[in-house]
């Protein structure tokens, strides 16, 4: 019977069973997309991710996210978490692993820097595929229907939700404190009407929900749920973290800055994880948005297909 080896791995984090954990198959050779499908929904983490090699000799991979239900053309946390798998191993498909990696993906090219320490891979920097791109706002109520809470605790005064990506949209939403935050809770049936209502800019709408810490508005927590792929909450988000960082980055004051913010997430799921983000203004635009994250290695083993 063939088979395919796996790695997990846990990401955003440096504590093994915190942060995102993730699946990866560093050679998904042979393996058809309805079985990509059933692994990942095997796995059932919030993405797993599947290797193959590049359509171009010049690129380091093409990778496939999959979520238990479809698959998607760019997410954080899976390309920083194979990254690290990779950048372990000796090369990858027949090339030497450098410090520099870059991703085919359905999103466009994701280049990848490795993170080491002491000579060993302890995670990845990933540039955004995409620039910012901002959709329609969305009611406040209607968010507030989907995370179960006050809509008068939804601020508004800094924006109103609205949908942002850089490669995958959110509807991303400001709260007005941290108790807000962690009694939100996914309601389904809201969701399918806010998809309904949303259907263009949003997907199967994920919503991604922060507060901005009082001592440094760089300092945000954040949950994200998505319940319509089968995530009710997702540990750590770096796709939905760069879209609201740029997003932040493009409204502040001034035309030209460096920008590093640090998101922390997981926290009400006992998943602690911390998001890095560096942004870059230029001339009043966002011209490059970084994610950062640390790794742990979890389990290894092989998959009977």
């Amino acid at each position: 019977m063939p088979t395919a080896e796996f790695v997990t791995v846990d990401v955003f984090t440096e504590e093994r069973f915190a942060g995102n954990p993730l699946a990866v198959v560093p050679d998904a050779r042979g393996l058809t997309d309805r079985q990509m499908q059933q692994i990942a929904t095997e796995f059932g983490y919030a993405e797993s991710t599947f290797v193959l090699p590049p359509e171009n000799s010049q690129n380091s991979a093409r990778v496939r996210i999959f979520t238990p239900t479809m698959e998607i053309p760019f997410a954080g946390h899976p390309n920083v978490g194979t990254a690290f798998v990779l950048g372990r191993q000796k090369d990858v498909f027949g090339k030497p692993v450098t410090d520099t990696l870059r991703f085919e993906e359905i999103a466009g090219l994701v280049e990848v820097n490795l993170l080491r320490e002491a000579g060993a891979v302890t995670g990845a920097t990933i540039r955004a595929p995409q620039p910012l791109e901002l959709a329609e706002e969305i009611a406040p109520e209607l968010i507030a229907g989907c995370a179960s809470i006050d809509a008068a605790k939804i601020r508004t005064s800094n924006h109103a939700p609205i949908v942002a990506s850089v490669g995958l949209p959110f509807a991303i939403a400001e709260l007005e404190d941290l108790a807000t935050l962690a009694a939100a809770r996914p309601n389904v049936s809201v969701f399918h009407e806010a998809a309904a209502r949303h259907p263009r800019s949003t997907g199967d709408f994920s919503l991604f929900l922060y507060v901005r810490s009082v001592d440094d508005p760089w300092h945000i927590r954040a949950r994200m749920f998505a319940p319509l792929d089968d995530i009710m909450e997702d540990p750590a988000t770096g796709s939905a973290s760069a879209a609201l960082s740029a997003f932040l980055v493009t409204r502040a004051p001034g035309s030209e800055a460096e920008t590093h913010i640090t998101i922390e997430q997981g926290v009400e799921m006992g998943r602690r994880s911390l998001i890095e983000i560096d942004v870059v203004k230029a001339a009043g635009t966002v011209t490059d948005v970084r994610v950062t994250g640390r790794c742990v290695s979890v389990m290894r083993g092989s998959i009977d297909c």
